[in-house]
């Protein structure tokens, strides 16, 4: 099975999506399973995880709708607010819902991020998920690796995914102060991460990136992580600011090329399958 691990969908608000920019034009319509699907089939993808792009329960709700209707949608990240006191019973509600796999909150270009994930209602929330066998996926900038260190190291219940490897300035080709911060936290054994998000990290003034040099940081990936640790995500619809969802596969495909196929097979899809508990086949329904 061969597994997409990072997919948006909405319905596109201007009032909902205020972190789209003026220049985000190409993402300010409707992203939706029927504009991906026959990108992913001719990928060879067999299903996706969805990923919330908004901070609000009817997110979760709206993804999970999705994922109902669309039964190749193996696997929701939803949003729910981690410090409530309320939060097991807010949690109930979903209850019903084996697709709901985890939670995400954007700490990316929030100042407060570390005293955040240091609060004690934080920490009670995310080690809440984790005694459920859910997910908290982490989505920063490479700059906010010290304040989240600790953090990561604390919430060893359950798997913590690293989102686009931690966000490294790619542009300005700052790969050495990533693989220093970067380290601690792959070097615990419950943080995974996605290879995803690489291109936007990497696009000029002129919307053009290196692909040659974006193989320097999936090297670092593969070291710092090894296969059974990293899984394939293309952050469609975002991607497109940069480049076609086939070129992003390419990338991956290419960079892999030199591996056995079982560290392929970890990379495509099993890495996700174990740490998502995905089906063991993927269904296009």
């Amino acid at each position: 099975m061969r597994v997409d691990s990072h997919i948006h969908f909405w319905r596109f608000d201007p009032r909902e999506y205020p972190w789209m920019s003026a220049d985000m034009q190409v993402l300010k319509r409707d992203r939706l399973p029927d504009d991906v699907r026959p990108l992913l089939d001719r990928a060879r993808i067999d299903s996706c995880v969805a990923v919330q792009a908004r901070m609000s329960e009817p997110e979760t709700d709206f993804l999970l709708d999705l994922a109902v209707r669309y039964p190749w949608i193996a696997g929701v990240i939803g949003w729910v607010d981690l410090c409530d006191e309320q939060l097991a019973r807010r949690l109930e509600r979903w209850a019903s819902q084996r697709k709901l796999i985890g939670f995400r909150h954007v700490l990316q270009g929030d100042p407060n991020a570390g005293a955040l994930v240091s609060s004690a209602e934080f920490q009670r929330g995310v080690a809440l998920i984790q005694s459920r066998k859910m997910i908290y996926e982490l989505l920063i900038s490479a700059d906010q690796f010290p304040a989240i260190t600790s953090f990561t190291r604390q919430s060893d219940k359950h798997w913590l995914v690293l989102d686009h490897l931690g966000k490294p300035d790619v542009r300005h080709r700052q790969i050495d102060s990533w693989l220093r911060d970067l380290a601690p936290v792959a070097s615990l054994p419950h943080v995974v991460c996605k290879l995803s998000g690489l291109v936007t990290e990497a696009n000029d003034a002129a919307g053009k990136f290196d692909a040659a040099h974006l193989r320097d940081y999936l090297d670092v990936a593969l070291e710092m992580f090894g296969p059974q640790r990293l899984m394939f995500g293309s952050d469609w619809p975002v991607c497109l600011l940069v480049s076609e969802y086939a070129e992003v596969v390419d990338i991956i495909e290419r960079w892999a090329s030199r591996l056995s196929a079982a560290d392929r097979e970890w990379i495509w899809g099993k890495t996700a399958a174990r740490v998502y508990g995905l089906p063991a086949r993927g269904n296009h329904g």
